[in-house]
């Protein structure tokens, strides 16, 4: 399995621009066979959704997951909480970080890792505004610099 190259279904751009991410972690996702079809359509948001830990279980709240045009009567809701597959020792560990020092859970991407749906969660401390306007100019420093280099290279 091996050498398999992941297939990105959706990505959380809303993250990264809210928060810093400090580490990430893999997790399964408990899905339903209508779930998992519209998700295979790219029908899936993870905009205002975030993880939270209860009873030693991992769950994500607020992905949206449209229902199955054919599914009918076995669609679930679309916003319902969806448990994550993680071991134990990782709930726990991301368990500590997040009551001692005050962080979040987000979910980051959702991608195909094999036949296997895959959530990539971050352990993320939210950005102030001043830190969003910096992040901003950081990066149409670097734009305005790969666009010079590239009119230099023409030349």
């Amino acid at each position: 399995m091996s050498g398999q190259a992941n297939k990105q279904i959706c990505n959380n751009k809303k993250a990264f621009h809210d928060y810093f991410v400090e580490e990430s972690f893999e997790a399964g996702l408990e899905l339903f066979g209508t779930e998992v079809k519209s998700m295979r359509e790219g029908k899936v948001n993870l905009k205002d959704s975030y993880c939270f830990i209860k009873n030693g279980e991992i769950f994500v709240r607020g992905m949206h997951v449209s229902p199955y045009e054919k599914g009918n009567i076995f669609n679930k809701d679309p916003l319902r909480d969806r448990k994550l597959l993680m071991h134990k020792r990782e709930i726990m560990r991301l368990f500590g970080r997040v009551k001692q020092d005050g962080l979040s859970l987000i979910p980051l991407s959702l991608y195909f890792k094999g036949s296997k749906i895959k959530l990539s969660l971050g352990i993320c401390i939210g950005k102030k505004l001043h830190d969003k306007r910096q992040t901003q100019a950081t990066k149409d420093a670097q734009r305005e610099m790969q666009r010079t280099l590239r009119e230099r290279q023409k030349m």
